[in-house]
């Protein structure tokens, strides 16, 4: 007998799932039209988020985590972004891009000091890789961090820009990818360096001003002479860029599951008004132009959901799953691109204004195609998996 896959969720995981989607109809969205119309943190929604157990899902018990997996923390970013994508990034950074790098490559006295505030919410962390002349060629990272030796210190210099979290109230590190050194060869050695936040030197710029994601936190971050302890290093000096290369690809999994999220709730919102406008004296859902649109989007949610569910499987499994996650980033973003313009349209005139939930979702959409690797890099990564040369 030929096997069959069954995607159906285990009764742990729908009751995670049902319970993220009662707290996002029933908290989240009576209040984060105002957060961000305001361009305001939610603390207040974060905090409750903590006291779920949301920040510590994917990490171990020993370190105050829920002992659960990608999976489960995908099922609850599309959740969150089924009704607000400013707090599924929130929870996104702080897991995928805060916590990871100290959970994976750190010492276990960096868990045992960084993982337990991190994992309860008390404290959000950031990952400091995007320069302002250097994106997608993270490579050639410009920041610089000396090993003063006779003082033990690490002494770091340079601009990271786009860092999400990095200047909450409760921020409570950035981790920071920096040139160590040369190689033989005289090419850079990237390394990562934990920074608490409030070390002299270290300053966080004000928000920047966005087009979406207006409740999240978004800032650039300057380094003068900043000193931490040798012992900041996270993972093998010189690894620093293969480590974060790890943390991406984890990372993508993660952000197609808040762009699936989002999809669906353009399809959630669509489905909701085409059913309570009228026009011509029916509902504008009894027009076949609607219905096929409504049915376009809501393939377009379903596929992206298989995806991105593909890839986190491979992930908790121990397969590989680089192109998986390529893949999957790369539907979901252009997916949620896609539904939002479509529901925007379907809404009309309602859909420019900022009291719809679709007028947010269509600001919140764009970035999805290039935050945590741009979709021409996801491009170039799955014609790498498929064994095609590099380009020039």
């Amino acid at each position: 007998m030929t096997p069959t896959l069954d995607h159906r969720l285990s009764p742990e995981l729908e009751q995670l799932r049902r319970t993220v989607e009662e707290f996002a109809h029933d908290v989240v969205a009576p209040k984060i039209g105002d957060y961000y119309e305001r361009h305001e943190f939610p603390y207040d929604i974060v905090r409750e988020m903590g006291r779920m157990g949301l920040f510590g899902l994917p990490f171990p018990e020993e370190y105050g985590g829920m002992g659960g997996d990608y999976l489960a923390l995908g099922l609850v970013l599309e959740e969150l972004a089924r009704v607000d994508s400013s707090v599924a990034i929130t929870l996104e950074a702080a897991c995928s891009l805060g916590a990871m790098p100290v959970y994976h490559f750190g010492t276990e006295e960096q868990k045992r000091t960084w993982l337990p505030k991190l994992c309860s919410g008390e404290m959000l962390g950031a990952f400091g890789l995007t320069e302002p002349e250097c994106g997608s060629d993270a490579g050639g990272t410009r920041t610089t961090a000396r090993l003063d030796e006779a003082a033990g210190e690490w002494v770091i210099n340079g601009t990271k820009c786009f860092i999400t979290n990095s200047g909450t109230d409760v921020t409570g590190l950035v981790t920071v990818t920096a040139v160590t050194g040369r190689d033989e060869s005289g090419k850079p050695e990237i390394s990562a360096i934990i920074v608490p936040s409030g070390t002299p030197g270290f300053t966080v710029a004000a928000p920047y001003s966005k087009v979406g994601w207006n409740a999240s936190d978004t800032r650039e971050l300057s380094f003068a002479d900043v000193r931490v302890p040798a012992a900041n290093l996270l993972g093998e000096r010189g690894r620093g860029y293969a480590q974060f290369l790890r943390i991406l690809d984890e990372g993508r999994i993660a952000i197609a599951a808040l762009a699936t999220g989002l999809a669906q709730g353009c399809v959630d919102e669509s489905l909701t008004y085409a059913q309570q406008r009228h026009a011509f004296g029916r509902p504008i859902g009894a027009n076949q132009a609607i219905q096929f649109k409504l049915a376009d989007m809501e393939l377009r949610a379903h596929t992206s959901r298989l995806a991105w569910r593909d890839a986190a499987s491979r992930l908790v499994h121990g397969e590989p799953f680089k192109k998986a996650a390529a893949l999957a980033k790369l539907h979901t973003s252009t997916v949620a691109v896609d539904n939002a313009r479509e529901a925007t349209q379907i809404h009309g005139g309602y859909g420019f204004m900022n009291e719809y939930p679709v007028a947010r979702m269509w600001r919140d959409a764009k970035i999805l195609e290039i935050g945590e690797g741009t979709s021409e890099v996801q491009r170039m990564l799955i014609a790498r998996e498929l064994g095609l040369p590099p380009t020039p």
